[in-house]
């Protein structure tokens, strides 16, 4: 897939229509500061499409952007961020939940994980909650230059350990020197392609 045209359709406290609706989506769910906004405009080429910041829990709201005509990306809140309140905390884990639940436009979803360290409790969550719904999902590796290449293949079986997934089937990512975007927009070609009519 080749994205010619990537826009910032809204931001929604919870999930309901939006300007365009009834594209196929694909969601982006991830713990706070993983890079979920950074990979965005990455894989976009789009430096400000997404808004980035070095505080963590800063997408706090359901973000919608239009890919060319050809689906819509969702970026969730990101999870497992300890310094807010507990309201807070409970207000974004039902807003995801309900996207969950909601959408029937959903087709895939991309699971950011930093490939420097081993999954969190938060992210086990996530991908045990995406296996019980059976959401089709893809594991994306961020942060693939903080590393070397050398180091991946260790670091990778540990994210797959954790996830329950095969080496072939992550994908590192790194929004710094575009590593992973041909992957990634391959795996975009793919669901779209795959989408039942």
């Amino acid at each position: 897939m080749d994205i010619k045209r990537a826009t910032f359709i809204t931001s929604l406290p919870r999930y309901g229509d939006y300007e365009g609706m009834g594209l196929p989506e694909i969601a982006i769910a991830g713990k706070s500061n993983v890079g979920k906004s950074s990979m965005i405009n990455s894989v976009c080429t789009r430096s400000k499409l997404a808004k980035v910041s070095g505080t963590p829990g800063k997408t706090r709201l359901l973000n919608v952007f239009r890919i060319n005509d050809d689906f819509h990306l969702v970026d969730l809140p990101g999870y497992g961020f300890a310094k807010v309140s507990k309201s807070e905390q409970l207000r974004w884990s039902q807003m995801m939940e309900g996207y969950f639940a909601e959408s029937t436009l959903l087709l895939h979803v991309l699971h950011l994980v930093d490939i420097r360290h081993e999954p969190t409790g938060e992210d086990c969550g996530m991908n045990e909650f995406l296996r019980a719904t059976g959401l089709p999902f893809t594991v994306i590796a961020t942060k693939a230059d903080k590393i070397s290449r050398g180091q991946w293949q260790r670091h990778v079986h540990v994210i797959c350990r954790s996830l329950q997934v095969q080496p072939w089937e992550v994908i590192p990512y790194s929004s710094e020197n575009g590593t992973g975007r041909d992957a990634t927009l391959a795996l975009f070609s793919k669901v779209c392609d795959e989408e039942p009519d």
